[in-house]
């Protein structure tokens, strides 16, 4: 029995097997065929298992059929209708209700008139030391592309605790800037897995959004506005560990129809 991903359910399984694996995913098709008792099967972490055949056609038709829940999509455009003078038919980032028929071109989609900017603290702060700025040092970047851009609003979306959420806000006392903050109902629906959501569909609507190096959760905004029809100038961009530094990018996984 075990308690996974924070939903305080117990779940409960007939077979528990133990397996490292790391690589691609057909390297579980072996193990899997093996097992021929079971009616399903749960993997765990399955997320650090790659695609055989990463950014290729058949990965972007997986990919485009893999949507975020309704409610979580509804929660974040009211947020960005409320404080980011944001919808779909302004941006022009309409969903299409059938995704094989969601087919843009880089550039189709505007996005609303903010920069987001994905800024993993937390863990990375040790971890990635080498490549994750300061706080003063996000700030200055972030002012000088708002000031490139000439976008006076900022959308952050940080896993950095509230008091270096202020001290950053405290950098960019020129520009107006948002952080969403759930409602208890809603944190306790959804989880940190649910508002981790409605951060990237957020992201994912901006007019340029910058993230964070070698962040799955940058990845996941960039899938999205691939799919929506951003150009890759807009999407494919990273925080540097010093204002003036010029760092290594984020390759730029093109979607292919």
């Amino acid at each position: 029995r075990g308690w996974f991903f924070g939903y305080g359910e117990t779940i409960g399984v007939y077979k528990l097997e133990c397996l490292s694996v790391m690589g691609h995913a057909g390297i579980m098709k072996p193990f899997l065929f093996s097992n021929t008792s079971a009616r399903s099967v749960m993997l765990d972490r399955a997320e650090t298992l790659l695609h055989d055949h990463y950014g290729d056609s058949i990965f972007w038709q997986c990919r485009r059929s893999m949507r975020f829940s309704k409610d979580l999509r509804n929660i974040a455009d009211s947020f960005r209708k409320e404080y980011l003078d944001s919808t779909d038919e302004k941006d022009k980032t309409v969903l299409e209700e059938n995704w094989q028929q969601m087919k843009r071109k880089p550039g189709d989609a505007i996005g609303g008139p903010y920069l987001a900017v994905h800024l993993r603290r937390a863990d990375f702060v040790k971890v990635r030391e080498k490549q994750v700025p300061s706080l003063k040092s996000a700030a200055k970047q972030i002012k000088k592309l708002s000031k490139k851009l000439n976008l006076k609003t900022i959308f952050i979306a940080t896993d950095a605790p509230q008091i270096e959420y202020e001290e950053l806000k405290g950098y960019l006392t020129d520009y107006s800037v948002h952080r969403y903050e759930p409602s208890v109902d809603v944190k306790n629906k959804y989880k940190d897995g649910g508002i981790a959501i409605i951060d990237q569909w957020i992201c994912a609507h901006a007019r340029y959004f910058i993230g964070t190096r070698e962040s799955t959760f940058s990845f996941r905004i960039q899938d999205e506005r691939e799919i929506l029809g951003f150009s890759s100038e807009t999407s494919f961009n990273c925080l540097c560990k010093k204002k003036n530094e010029d760092c290594e990018q984020p390759t730029k996984w093109l979607i292919k129809y």
